[in-house]
């Protein structure tokens, strides 16, 4: 593993022969940097975006890619990551283990493995509870993208006749009329050139969600549990946009963590190169069939 620095963070490399991520090891877990391996970052860089933890302090987004806990609380969700992880390299697997939260018992881990000399990585989101108390949690995998691309957000599909066959989760501040969002029949897509903020929330049983950015197109998949419950109102997918990013997120069912316990959240990235930037629905199913995705 090579060691270089990326925004003032120690990081490692990893990958293969199509892609390459940097993996931080001053802070984390967090993936700061996904690419191809002649090709530029798609992730979001942010190195001195802050939010404030109630109680605790200021909390450092970095960009990139990172595991938090539902539901959002700011107090617990926004606790600093900011001390150095242990990273070991097991054959094709990287292994990234933070320090236990003191406030909240936990402990986040990330596993992430190549996939051949394909474009395409695998993670598993990891939380233990090394705590005294369960915890009633998810795990949130959040990814921040660089702005001026496109979120593709695809919905249920499935015909129930007279029935509703979706439903969508707004927060406060989002704004259903936003020109730079388009909400068609099988597809959300949210410009990321908005300034926002603005988010949405969906139940996903097609299980993937992708973002167009400079002719690449990546998309992540995550399992949908039908009878499961999930935070926000159901939302097994999220998308937050404003003026410096675009986020993908996916959530695992809600589980109470009892001491000693863990839960696991996976995710599959694949990365495309050479895609025209898609403008309306039909340029995505296109796309959706070109790329072979249900």
């Amino acid at each position: 593993m090579e060691t270089v620095n990326f925004f003032g963070q120690e990081c490692v490399t990893f990958g293969n022969q199509a892609i390459q991520v940097l993996v931080t090891r001053s802070v984390g877990p967090r993936i700061l940097s996904l690419k191809f391996t002649d090709g530029e970052n798609l992730l979001a860089e942010m190195p001195d975006f802050i939010t404030d933890c109630p109680g605790t302090g200021i909390y450092h987004f970095y960009g990139g890619h990172r595991l938090w806990h539902a539901p959002e609380v700011p107090s617990r969700t926004y606790l600093p990551d900011d001390s150095p992880v242990d990273i070991t390299l097991v054959e094709n697997t990287l292994h990234v283990l933070q320090e236990v939260e003191t406030k909240t018992g936990l402990q986040k881990s990330m596993d992430i493995q190549m996939q051949g000399d394909s474009a395409s990585l695998c993670i598993t989101h990891r939380l233990t509870n090394k705590g005294l108390w369960s915890v009633p949690t998810a795990l949130w995998a959040i990814t921040a993208f660089k702005p001026g691309g496109v979120g593709i957000l695809p919905q249920a599909v499935e015909d129930t006749g007279v029935l509703p066959n979706r439903r969508l989760t707004l927060w406060p501040y989002t704004d259903p009329s936003e020109p730079a969002v388009k909400f068609g029949k099988s597809y959300i897509l949210v410009n990321a050139t908005m300034q926002g903020p603005f988010k949405v929330g969906f139940s996903n049983p097609r299980g993937w969600q992708a973002y167009w950015w400079n002719g690449t197109v990546f998309v992540k998949h995550a399992k949908y549990e039908a009878d499961a419950e999930y935070f926000d109102y159901g939302s097994s997918s999220e998308s937050y946009c404003n003026h410096q990013f675009l986020e993908l997120e996916t959530l695992s069912p809600i589980t109470t963590l009892e001491p000693g316990a863990e839960a696991i959240h996976v995710e599959t990235w694949d990365l495309h190169q050479g895609i025209e930037r898609p403008q309306n629905e039909q340029d995505v199913q296109a796309l959706v069939e070109r790329l072979r995705l249900e």
